[in-house]
């Protein structure tokens, strides 16, 4: 029986986790919001995962790594000061960073890294998301997790080349451009798209979500794997198997 602590258990995603959760056998669930004092939940659980927002998460990954205890990240949103507290707290305690929880959108990273590496330079890319209007960041975590894999198998830096929509005289597009835009509206669990365009040939890699559920049998998958690792960073590529 794994004792499971979910943080931010009355956010969109967290109610799934934990609804499903209570099916499972192997899972027994500890509720969370982000107004209570997760220091005082944390001793009686063998994993958390977070749901929240960035800025509690932090907190929650010094209190894992003070306790050891296993964290998995499903949080989005996260400035460079947030990441490299994360990266600190994984020296401490097992950490599973995933911006997306979906084993689709995971394969969706490896084949976007694939198709970047065979097909070069002569091929522009552009992706683009949807998601629900009461989404709060943009570009969605997956899409720029999406946008950093692709610069990495071209040897480029997301930063310099990442552009995040286009207005006005743009004048003509960088062969390094990745161009990156993010559509808000309705109800959308989730879509991604990855544009390859080439002279002659265009190629799309896309992902649709229709539930929630994915993303949250996704985060149980993790809560279960990360149990009795090591410290350290983990991905879902991890466990996975994709290298």
């Amino acid at each position: 029986m794994i004792r499971l602590l979910v943080h931010g258990a009355n956010g969109r995603l967290g109610r799934v986790i934990v609804e499903i959760a209570k099916t499972e056998a192997n899972f027994a669930v500890t509720r969370a919001t982000r107004e209570d004092s997760p220091d005082k939940l944390i001793g009686a659980a063998d994993v958390v995962v977070d749901v929240s927002a960035a800025a509690a998460t932090v907190k929650l990954a010094q209190i894992c790594a003070e306790t050891e205890k296993p964290l998995v990240v499903g949080t989005t949103g996260h400035n460079h000061a947030q990441l490299e507290a994360l990266r600190q707290a994984s020296a401490y305690c097992p950490l599973m960073f995933a911006p997306n929880f979906s084993v689709g959108v995971n394969l969706l990273y490896w084949l976007a890294e694939l198709t970047a590496k065979a097909l070069g330079e002569n091929f522009d890319v552009e992706i683009i998301e949807w998601h629900h209007r009461l989404k709060k960041d943009a570009p969605s975590g997956t899409a720029k997790k999406l946008a950093e894999t692709i610069a990495t198998a071209r040897q480029l830096s997301y930063e310099q080349h990442a552009r995040h929509g286009r207005t006005g005289v743009v004048g003509e597009r960088s062969r390094d451009e990745i161009g990156v835009h993010a559509v808000r509206g309705g109800d959308i669990v989730g879509e991604h798209t990855v544009v390859f365009a080439g002279p002659g040939e265009r190629i799309e890699l896309t992902h649709k979500a229709s539930s929630r559920e994915t993303f949250a049998r996704g985060a149980l998958r993790a809560a279960s794997w990360i149990v009795g690792r090591a410290p350290g960073l983990y991905e879902m590529r991890d466990i996975l198997g994709l290298e």
